[in-house]
């Protein structure tokens, strides 16, 4: 098991959700954990030392690594939280709309990672921990573009896995179903989801359905266990999934389903 004392972390939309309480639960462990958000409270009286950092921004991400590294000399792990979403369906969905939403869910981790990697390499290893979706494995309707954002972080995270393997980086997903978080509160629907009668009656549907499970929904606690968990692991897996067993069976189903009988029980559990 790897050591705790002293290791730097640096936990990407750590203000909020499965982010704060990454940062939150290392902190509490041992970990000096460096919470980055775009702007820093005024209250810095917290285990976890906030920093500002904008990750749709090239200098803000610069500048906020190089100081954790001014400060620190090194940065054992990231634990890449920061994302947003939009709602609508494909057709709905504008260009400008499709680029905001890659923008941070695939490009901000894409510029954390390459502005953290040199230090590692540099210190002979770490950790990369990009937090992915169960939407990263299947396309879920009305949230193509988010979808495409995580499925693109996959294949992202699986080259950079390769590339970095002998360099002692351990580049890790992680596939949370639904948690409690502010992504549910911060969610924007595109423009014209309201103008096309094409699709509203089964958005709407859809709409309301996401909204009662992801009430129901547990705390994110569980993922921030399993990232101290691969922290502390030597040879921590590519995958893990987290979250309510009755999303997480799509994974499994998804893989040993004829395409045709998963597409029916996936649209049967949706209600659509």
């Amino acid at each position: 098991m790897a050591e705790t004392a002293g290791k730097i972390v640096l936990v990407t939309g750590a203000s909020s959700g499965i982010g704060k309480a990454c940062a939150d639960h290392l902190a509490a462990r041992g970990f000096r954990v460096f919470g980055a958000q775009r702007r820093v409270p005024s209250d810095m009286s917290g285990i976890v030392e906030m920093i500002a950092m904008d990750v749709n921004d090239d200098s803000s991400v610069a500048h906020g690594v190089q100081t954790i590294l001014e400060q620190t000399g090194r940065i054992d792990a990231v634990v890449n939280c920061a994302g947003n979403a939009y709602m609508g369906a494909v057709e709905d969905t504008s260009i400008d709309e499709a680029k905001a939403q890659l923008e941070t869910n695939f490009f901000g981790v894409l510029r954390v990672c390459r502005a953290v990697l040199p230090a590692m390499r540099k210190q002979g290893g770490g950790y990369v921990v990009n937090i992915s979706s169960l939407a990263g494995v299947l396309g879920l309707p009305f949230s193509g573009l988010y979808s495409a954002s995580k499925f693109a972080l996959e294949g992202m995270t699986e080259s950079l896995r390769l590339e970095t393997r002998r360099r002692g980086i351990k580049v890790v997903l992680i596939e949370p179903g639904d948690f409690r978080s502010q992504l549910a509160a911060t969610r924007r629907t595109v423009a014209d989801a309201d103008t096309n009668d094409a699709y509203q009656p089964a958005f709407a549907k859809f709409k309301a359905q996401q909204e009662k499970d992801e009430a129901g929904a547990p705390t994110p606690e569980p993922v921030a266990a399993l990232v101290e968990r691969i922290l502390r692991s030597r040879s921590p897996k590519l995958r893990y999934s987290v979250g309510m067993i009755g999303q997480r069976i799509v994974v499994p189903l998804k893989r040993l389903l004829p395409q045709s009988l998963f597409e029916r029980v996936l649209a049967l559990a949706l209600g659509l």
